[in-house]
């Protein structure tokens, strides 16, 4: 009975065999449709920009590197930099200081992000313009005493500090929400363990907390990085001389808006792609670390190693 069994289920297992060596992925008809649609769309509306006159290519060619578009490309250029630096020096103590066990430090932080972040930018950047409505003279001297020192306060405020005031301190607030963040992500041991070593709130911040930090603020910061290059449009409501300015002012000229409006949108183009290729390459050089790490098996010690600075910026 044993051979008849084995007799029989031996055509059904010759077949099976037969079907899994005869087996194929089949060919992904949908994808490759879909492909090619999408293919065909994007075709016809590259043909349909490229043939329409009323884009002006030939005056965005004309004045892609008219000289006052490039000056007000280094304008906006000059505000990104130096308001995302003082941006992230500041966000970086306010973040600190919202971490901080101080009550008071601690308050203060978080009121200043709850104001600049519930407050829309535009209305600041107006706000640091017309400040000398409120105040016609800025002084430096003792509180209900006497004044030391003082300056009319519209030859201070300039639409140049106007704007890098708004954006910085606006900046700041996201800033120090992001750096928060990312020293939240580090393990609570790591600054236990630096304790334990002697080392100070301080240094143990410099050398191990901030360097594995930078794995989680790098990719928001980028971004953010972006974004403050096309927040600087928004200086030209104060008269301030940046790439969406200029443009404007050839457009009040000449009466071209559409192509003038292409060359500064394909200036920004230009500036955040070269700066989403600078963000991935931080990006991979703060991960090398994991990467190295994922290949080995992890610890089971319960108190976490402190990982040096060197290691985990690489």
């Amino acid at each position: 009975m044993s051979t008849n069994a084995g007799n029989i289920a031996s055509p059904s297992g010759d077949a099976s065999e037969r079907d899994v060596a005869n087996a194929h992925t089949p060919f992904p008809k949908g994808r490759v449709a879909a492909w090619v649609v999408t293919l065909l769309i994007a075709a016809y509306c590259a043909w349909s920009i490229a043939h329409n006159q009323n884009f002006g290519w030939h005056v965005v060619a004309q004045y892609f590197f008219d000289p006052v578009v490039i000056d007000g490309l280094y304008v906006s250029l000059g505000l990104t930099v130096v308001a995302m630096a003082f941006g992230i020096v500041l966000g970086l103590l306010l973040a600190i200081a919202r971490l901080s066990k101080d009550t008071l430090a601690s308050s203060l932080a978080s009121l200043y992000i709850w104001f600049f972040r519930g407050t829309p930018l535009l209305v600041q950047l107006i706000f640091w313009y017309n400040l000398s409505t409120l105040f016609p003279r800025l002084s430096i001297g003792i509180p209900f005493g006497p004044t030391f020192v003082s300056w009319d306060t519209n030859s201070v405020i300039s639409p140049m500090t106007a704007a890098i005031a708004g954006l910085a301190l606006n900046e700041a607030a996201y800033m120090a929400e992001i750096i928060r963040g990312g020293l939240l992500s580090v393990d609570r041991g790591q600054f236990e363990t630096a304790e334990a070593f002697g080392m100070t709130r301080i240094r143990a911040l410099r050398r191990i907390i901030i360097p594995q930090a930078m794995r989680s603020i790098v990719p928001p910061t980028g971004n953010q990085l972006i974004s403050m290059i096309k927040a600087t449009s928004l200086v030209s409501v104060i008269a301030m001389a940046d790439l969406l300015y200029s443009v404007q002012s050839i457009y009040n000229r000449t009466f071209e808006v559409i192509p003038m409006l292409l060359v500064a949108v394909i200036w920004y183009l230009l500036i955040t792609s070269v700066l989403n290729i600078g963000q991935s390459y931080i990006e991979r050089h703060y991960s090398r670390a994991d990467r190295r790490s994922g290949a080995a098996k992890p610890a089971k010690d319960s108190t976490p190693a402190l990982v040096p600075a060197q290691e985990a910026g690489q």
